[in-house]
């Protein structure tokens, strides 16, 4: 991506799923044109699979929404659980570059013992968080990213977090993801 900040974003997050929940887990997109919110996709990934990234490349494509938009938005690198979203794959399919975005700094040693330990197909999740690297410190969040360079992720969180330290694709997301699972938001976004 060349040195402009993009502008057209969908920020996708998961629903609150129960731990030991065998059914799909809903997740949600947000299509954001600079501030304005301007659109949704819901669809669903497979809990701890590994359909994340299959599952996003379909919502975007099949939408109207595809061919303006000019950043994928992720609230972490995994829906579902332990359903790690390859984000090499997202990115190539799309074209778009990937902008990972976590209120704090994941322990990685704790994901890496568990997704090599209790998880299926864990050491290949693994390897595609290996390879991201490690998240990097914007302003009040961590991020991790393909396709663009920290100067214009840093430029997309602050233009994005206008009501506190989560962009707002990513805040609004949250909260309607919240309200399918329990009819109303919850927590922090």
């Amino acid at each position: 991506m060349s040195g402009k900040i993009p502008s057209n974003i969908i920020g996708f997050d998961d629903a609150p799923h129960q731990k030991g929940q065998t059914a799909a887990v809903p997740i949600v997109g947000t299509v954001f044109a600079k501030t304005q919110f301007n659109g949704l996709l819901i669809g669903e990934v497979t809990k701890d699979g590994r359909d994340a990234a299959n599952q996003l490349i379909k919502l975007v494509t099949s939408s109207k929404f595809a061919e303006n938009l000019h950043l994928i938005m992720l609230q972490g690198i995994a829906f579902g659980g332990f359903n790690v979203i390859d984000v090499f794959a997202l990115h190539e399919a799309l074209q778009l570059p990937v902008l990972v975005v976590a209120r704090k700094q994941p322990n990685m040693s704790a994901v890496r013992s568990a997704l090599l330990t209790r998880i299926p197909h864990g050491a290949e999740k693994w390897a595609i968080i290996d390879k991201l690297g490690p998240m990097e410190p914007v302003d009040s969040v961590f991020v991790q990213r393909v396709g663009l360079d920290l100067p214009q992720a840093t430029a997309v969180v602050r233009r994005t977090a206008i009501h506190g330290n989560i962009p707002e694709p990513l805040r609004t997301a949250h909260l309607i993801a919240g309200a399918l699972t329990d009819g109303q938001s919850r927590g922090r976004t």
